[in-house]
C-alpha cells in the first residue's frame, strides 16, 4: 500500500517538475513593458507628475496660509449650515479638529486632506462621464464593467506598483493610487442613477423635443443626483482609506505618522494619528451625506 501511494506521489511530483521546468517569464516581460512605457511615454508622465506636484503644493500652501483656528471656525460654520443649522456635526467638527490641532498634527491633517480632496475630485471628474457613457451604451457597459470589477477586487497594496513605476515616490503616486482605488463607486452609481430614471420622464422629454444633452442635463442627471452623490461619498471614503497605504510610497500626512508608529512600535503616537484619521473620515462622511440630503430635498 505504501509503495502504491509512493508511486502516486512520484507521478504527481513529476508533473510538478514538468510544470516548473519552463517557467513563463511574466515578471521579466512585465518589467520590460513598463520600462518601455516609462521611456516612450515620459512626455506624458513627467508633465503629469510636475503638474500634480504643483497642484498639491498650492493646495497645501493655500490651506496652510489660513491660521488653524480661523480654518476650524470656518469649517464649523460650514458644517452648521450644511446640516440645516443643526449643532451635532458642528460640535463634533469643532471638538475633533481642535483635538487634532492640540496634538500637533495640523500640518499632517492639511496634507492628508489635500491628498484626499484632489484624488476625490479627479475621481469624480473622470468617473461621472464614464458612468454616463455606460448608461448610454450597452457596449461600453460590457467593456467597462469587468475593468471596474478588476479595480475593486485588486488588493489596495497592488495599486502602489504602477504608481511608483510611473511616478516615483511622493504625494503624486499617492494621488494616482487613490484615484484608481476610489473611482469605481462614482462610475457605478452614476450608471445606476441614470438607468433608474423613470422611463415616463425620459419619454416626456423626448415628446417635448429635448435634444440628447438637454435630456441628460435637465432630466437624467438631476433625477440621478442623489444616487450619484452616494457614489461620491463612497469615493471620498475610499480615497481616505488609502492614506496610510499611500504613506508607504512617501505620501505625507497622518498616514505617515501611523506607519512610523508601527515601525517604532509606538502605540501612543499610532493611536493618536489613527484617531485623527477617524475624526477626519467621520467629518468628511457626514459632510457628503448631508450634501446628498440637501440635493435630494
Amino acid at each position: 500500500m505504501s509503495s502504491f501511494l509512493g508511486k502516486i506521489r512520484d507521478f504527481f511530483d513529476s508533473i510538478d517538475e514538468f510544470i516548473m521546468k519552463k517557467q513563463l517569464p511574466v515578471a521579466e516581460y512585465t518589467k520590460i513593458v513598463i520600462d518601455k512605457m516609462k521611456s516612450g511615454l515620459s512626455f506624458i508622465f513627467d508633465p503629469l507628475k510636475t503638474s500634480f506636484d504643483k497642484l498639491m503644493e498650492w493646495t497645501y500652501i493655500g490651506l496652510d496660509f489660513i491660521p488653524a483656528t480661523v480654518l476650524i471656525v470656518l469649517i464649523v460654520l460650514l458644517a452648521f449650515f450644511v446640516t440645516g443649522r443643526k449643532f451635532g456635526l458642528a460640535a463634533f467638527t469643532f471638538l475633533g479638529l481642535l483635538f487634532i490641532h492640540n496634538q500637533g498634527y495640523w500640518d499632517e491633517l492639511i496634507n492628508t486632506f489635500s491628498l484626499v480632496i484632489i484624488a476625490s475630485m479627479l475621481s469624480v471628474i473622470i468617473g461621472v462621464p464614464i458612468g454616463i457613457l455606460m448608461a448610454k451604451s450597452k457596449i461600453a457597459e460590457v467593456i467597462i464593467t469587468p475593468i471596474l470589477d478588476f479595480m475593486q477586487t485588486m488588493p489596495a497594496f497592488v495599486y502602489l506598483i504602477p504608481a511608483v513605476a510611473f511616478f516615483g515616490i511622493g504625494m503624486v503616486p499617492g494621488v494616482f493610487a487613490s484615484l484608481i482605488f476610489a473611482t469605481p463607486p462614482t462610475v457605478r452609481f452614476t450608471n445606476l442613477g441614470i438607468r433608474q430614471v423613470s422611463n415616463e420622464l425620459v419619454e416626456a422629454a423626448d415628446a417635448f423635443g429635448c435634444t440628447g444633452p438637454q435630456k441628460l442635463f435637465k432630466v437624467e442627471l438631476p433625477m440621478a443626483k442623489s444616487t450619484i452623490m452616494a457614489g461620491i461619498n463612497q469615493t471620498v471614503m475610499l480615497a481616505l482609506s488609502m492614506v496610510v497605504i499611500a504613506s508607504m510610497i512617501g505620501a505625507r500626512g497622518l498616514g505617515r505618522e501611523v506607519l512610523s508608529s508601527l515601525q517604532r512600535a509606538d502605540a501612543g503616537v499610532g493611536f493618536v494619528a489613527g484617531i485623527s484619521i477617524v475624526i477626519l473620515a467621520i467629518i468628511m462622511d457626514r459632510f457628503t451625506q448631508n450634501l446628498n440630503k440637501q440635493k435630494a430635498n
